[in-house]
């Protein structure tokens, strides 16, 4: 019978080897510290829009993760409203977009209050507004009750499932969540905030307190504990897009782990590299930035409407296939003739040019030296 680690005797007195962790511990620590130094040397347009692609990709690969996908679109959307900057369009957004947002918000700008069984019964809610996970009704704002059975993380087929890890049962759960509970919100404790970020993640997972969004809200515990570590509401970079990269490591590290020892240096030494890797990854999203400022900066005299800005910006963040006169109608819901008249207004001024080709397939893309 396999043990798990929240069975052994001393659960949870994790230990880890400080020798081993501190030469990368320090470098994360002089990365974080650079990183932030750097984003401060940045005007505050492009620090704000550095943190809405960040935590753009915080919520979309952390759903991701999880076997979900999202409309960056609407993410995107979302955490602007959120961050009270302007976007265009006025689509409606999904709830459980909505939802995940709401948490990853409180998770980062509210990181100095403490922790607590209805902050997390919140966010629990915010992920699961009609009280459902696909057609599965699930307990919301409680801790799970075991009711159709152990929590378990199961993969293969039916009549043929592998158990890769059962959590501790529910009459369990009370004493468990305070105990973690406490420890996370102990200013006294003299951990490092970034080794306790990890822990946090590997402590809640392991608990499983919920029926389901366990994965998502130990990422957003590891965002609120980063972000008391940096002391800062920003976030520059995406934990959770590293993740993505990496989840069968991910995965495996975790399995590995609850069914060690109560020694963790290995997914402590695995958060650390993933976490400069997410480092690594904030290099792309910021050159994708500084490009956009410089692309407005270079045309700051046009005149260009909601509309225009609105499909700009969408090309400079990326946007898929080409652009048309129909696509253009049907994103911004106004009549062809109009979308012809902004796409001609913005050639003129020198910020869209015809692709080559003509006729019903004519495309636009950004004029760029």
């Amino acid at each position: 019978m396999t043990t798990y680690v929240h069975q052994l005797p001393e659960w949870p007195h994790f230990q880890w080897d400080s020798v081993a962790l501190a030469a990368h511990l320090a470098e994360i620590r002089h990365r974080q510290g650079r990183l932030l130094g750097r984003m401060e040397g940045l005007g505050f347009s492009v620090r704000n829009e550095a943190e809405l692609e960040s935590l753009t990709l915080e919520v979309v690969k952390s759903s991701e993760i999880e076997g979900e996908r999202l409309d960056p679109d609407q993410v995107r959307t979302s955490i602007a409203r959120r961050l009270g900057m302007e976007v265009g369009g006025a689509e409606p957004i999904d709830h459980n977009v909505e939802g995940i947002v709401e948490m990853m918000i409180d998770a980062t700008k509210n990181y100095a209050q403490p922790l607590s069984a209805d902050r997390l019964f919140g966010w629990h809610a915010a992920l699961f507004p009609t009280g459902h996970t696909g057609m599965r009704k699930i307990v919301i704002g409680a801790w799970r009750d075991d009711a159709k059975g152990p929590m378990q993380v199961v993969s293969g087929p039916l009549g043929k499932e592998k158990v890769h890890y059962a959590a501790p049962a529910a009459p369990l759960l009370g004493e468990e969540m305070s105990a973690f509970l406490e420890w996370a919100n102990d200013g006294g404790d003299k951990t490092d905030p970034v080794l306790k970020a990890a822990i946090a993640h590997l402590w809640f997972v392991t608990i499983h307190p919920f029926d389901d969004g366990n994965g998502r809200i130990a990422r957003a515990i590891a965002d609120w504990a980063l972000a008391r570590s940096e002391n800062i509401p920003q976030r520059f970079y995406s934990m959770s897009a590293q993740i993505r990269q990496e989840r069968n490591e991910y995965y495996d590290i975790l399995e590995k782990t609850q069914k060690g020892p109560l020694d963790i240096t290995p997914w402590m030494e695995w958060f650390l590299g993933c976490l400069g890797r997410a480092f690594d990854g904030t290099e792309v999203t910021l050159r994708a930035v500084l490009h956009k400022a410089r692309f407005w900066d270079a045309h700051a005299k046009a005149t260009v409407n909601e509309r225009q800005r609105d499909i700009i910006n969408r090309l400079l963040d990326g946007f898929e296939g080409k652009l048309t006169t129909t696509k253009w109608a049907t994103l911004e819901k106004c009549s062809h003739d109009t979308a012809l008249r902004d796409i001609q207004s913005l050639i003129e001024q020198g910020l869209l040019k015809k692709d080559a080709g003509g006729g019903r397939s004519t495309s636009y893309s950004l004029a760029e030296n």
